[in-house]
């Protein structure tokens, strides 16, 4: 098979301080309505070099013998999809072609380069999108823009999710529809392209970044940054970077701004953890790698005794470096091992970080590394950010809304946009654990904030909530995923009302659902973690197998992270009789619960449970 040179250089592509450092300002495209006809694809588009043109010989070589994937990649490279997405689109509404004939890899995997998964099992023609926004912030025009987009297509397929990496997905998409969609996005500085399989994922940053008295670097501009060294190519100023179209696998990268780690530094390819130099006093970050959550392997990262300053141009060369030595020498045939934690361990982790200090002095940007710095030892206590809080700025407070299990309506969404419009200046800042935060807020509007009917009354979405609620975490679940064994969001949000009626707890317990061993819900990170699995209840004197849940407890965020990797109990049915009976006893006997008023309690479960007691 032979493979044309990219046109360009590799030099043309690489970071520099004129590309990747230019104000985003600068950088949005013109929106192009389309009323009647399909938005074309960028004539620039069509003439960028393939993400595979970039690879060595020897690491094409091994892809050619790799997975079902690499050789998908090989065949048409997955940033065609840049191009193909519009003509799709055309061809289907001009009636020249339906979804159905769309060729099936580009279908089910390089459709993703533009942030398209096709959820063909549940909901077949109709895709998720998944969007990159970087630390997290939107406001209230981009999120009245995911509500136009999922609207036409009903209040049970058309809905918005916020992601475990304080994200946007947006449900029911069709390929149709998808320029627009795109050509909307780019026009508001957003964009989906290379949010999905093998690419970088959304940077994930602190919620308080800029609005903390405890900040030790603020986020912001570090993660847009990186959104832009990974997606912005730096020739055409487009999005779509294919220098790092054709990655091993995807890669997730996360900067934390304080010692609370709301990034969850632990479970990604890349965490920046922040640490004064111990000598001169200066910000910077401690460097920890490899850390990921599979069907094969979950892994805590690992230190690898490296610090780089808290500036953009080291943090831009370091996650460079990394990705370039992941892209050309990480695994092409074994997709289980193709995650940078297998790399690092084949190296060492003395061999890797002398590889990482060499490759970033290689690009001669004045880059200064050194040994890991000692980390503070004072005690420290993460903090909550659901709920009303001071800012370091006078007169100004955030305010944490519940979302419960990340999921909005089309309505909800444009609800959410008229509080910040009205109350924080149209800014919305997205949590890892599916909450939001209106930053800003005028002290003397707190109050009146709190009485929106938005949040209050029926509304899902709430500010006072109970020690429970205020910390769901659940997965997309067997309603559109076809890997998942179980329904997640219903389920956990129901189940975690009645865990509130039922029990008082005196601190915030994190309760996570996923619905299958890929884990995309961090199970093993919560208090207690909720996972898909086999399960048999008794019939009629039979055993009959029904959906079930493995369950999880143990799991620790922030400084003294811990993941819980082995089942507290497996094979429990997902059945309200049996499972919350097992919560309240887990709740009690690990986390101190007390009951409630027993004329709260509900009949079933005093018949059921109250041997127990």
């Amino acid at each position: 098979m032979k493979f044309t040179l990219a046109v360009l250089t590799w030099a043309a592509y690489a970071v520099t301080s004129g590309s990747a450092f230019a104000p985003q300002a600068q950088r949005q495209q013109q929106h192009r309505t389309a009323l009647d006809s399909t938005p074309t694809a960028d004539p620039i588009q069509a003439t960028k070099p393939t993400g595979t043109s970039f690879l060595p010989t020897d690491t094409v070589e091994r892809a050619q013998v790799g997975s079902p994937i690499e050789k998908v990649k090989l065949e048409k490279d997955g940033t065609a999809a840049f191009v193909d997405v519009y003509e799709y689109a055309r061809k289907i509404r001009e009636g020249e072609m339906t979804w159905e004939e769309v060729e099936k890899a580009d279908l089910e995997s390089r459709l993703k380069w533009v942030g398209m998964l096709h959820r063909g099992k549940r909901t077949p023609g109709q895709f998720m999108m998944r969007l990159k926004v970087p630390n997290g912030i939107v406001n209230g025009d981009q999120m009245r823009f995911y509500a136009d987009c999922v609207e036409k297509y009903g209040p049970e397929k058309g809905v918005v999710d916020i992601t475990t990496r304080a994200n946007i997905q947006l449900r029911g998409v069709k390929i149709e529809d998808a320029p627009d969609i795109i050509e909307g996005l780019h026009a508001r500085n957003q964009t989906s392209f290379q949010s999905a399989l093998d690419n970088v994922r959304n940077m994930v940053g602190s919620p308080l970044a800029g609005i903390d008295d405890q900040e030790m670097v603020d986020t912001r501009e570090l993660c847009n940054a990186l959104n832009d060294l990974v997606s912005l190519d730096p020739v055409t100023g487009t999005r779509g970077n294919p220098y790092w179209g054709n990655l091993p696998r995807k890669f997730n990268i996360a900067i934390s701004g304080s010692r609370d780690d709301y990034a969850h530094t632990h479970i990604n390819d890349i965490g920046l953890q922040p640490c004064r130099h111990a000598t001169t006093g200066e910000m910077g970050f401690n460097v920890v790698l490899g850390g990921y959550m599979s069907i094969k392997r979950v892994a805590h990262s690992i230190p690898i005794d490296l610090w780089i300053p808290a500036d953009r141009n080291s943090v831009v060369t370091l996650s460079e470096a990394i990705l370039r030595i992941f892209r050309d020498e990480g695994e092409r045939k074994d997709r289980t091992k193709a995650r940078l934690m297998w790399l690092v361990e084949s190296y060492g982790v003395e061999k890797f970080r002398a590889k990482v200090v060499s490759e970033m002095n290689s690009y001669d940007r004045g880059v200064e590394s050194y040994k890991a710095q000692p980390e503070p030892t004072e005690p420290f206590e993460r903090r909550e950010l659901t709920g009303v809080h001071a800012q370091p700025q006078e007169g100004k407070m955030r305010v944490g809304i519940v979302v419960p299990v990340g999921r909005l309506s089309a309505q909800e969404c444009r609800e959410l946009a008229d509080l910040a419009d009205k109350y924080s200046g149209g800014e919305i800042r997205l949590t890892v654990e599916q909450n939001v935060i209106l930053p800003n807020v005028d002290e003397a509007q707190v109050e009146a904030l709190l009485a929106e009917p938005t949040v209050n009354g029926d509304s899902r979405l709430k500010i006072n909530v109970g020690m429970i609620e205020g910390n769901l975490v659940s997965c997309t679940g067997a309603e559109f995923c076809g890997l998942a064994l179980i329904e997640t969001k219903s389920n956990a949000e129901r189940i975690v009302a009645e865990l509130e009626q039922l029990v008082l707890v005196d601190r915030p317990i994190r309760i996570h659902w996923t619905g299958c061993p890929n884990s995309c819900g961090q199970v093993q990170v919560a208090d207690i973690g909720i996972m898909g699995g086999p399960a048999r209840v008794e019939k009629d004197g039979k055993k009959m197998a029904v959906p079930g849940c493995k369950i999880f407890v143990g799991g620790k965020i922030g400084e003294e992270s811990h993941l819980a990797l082995e089942p507290y109990k497996s094979g429990i049915p997902i059945e309200d009789e049996i499972l919350i009976p097992e919560l309240v006893e887990i709740l009690k006997n690990e986390f101190g619960a007390t009951d409630k008023e027993p004329a709260k309690k509900k009949k079933w479960y005093r018949r059921i449970f109250s041997k127990g007691n």
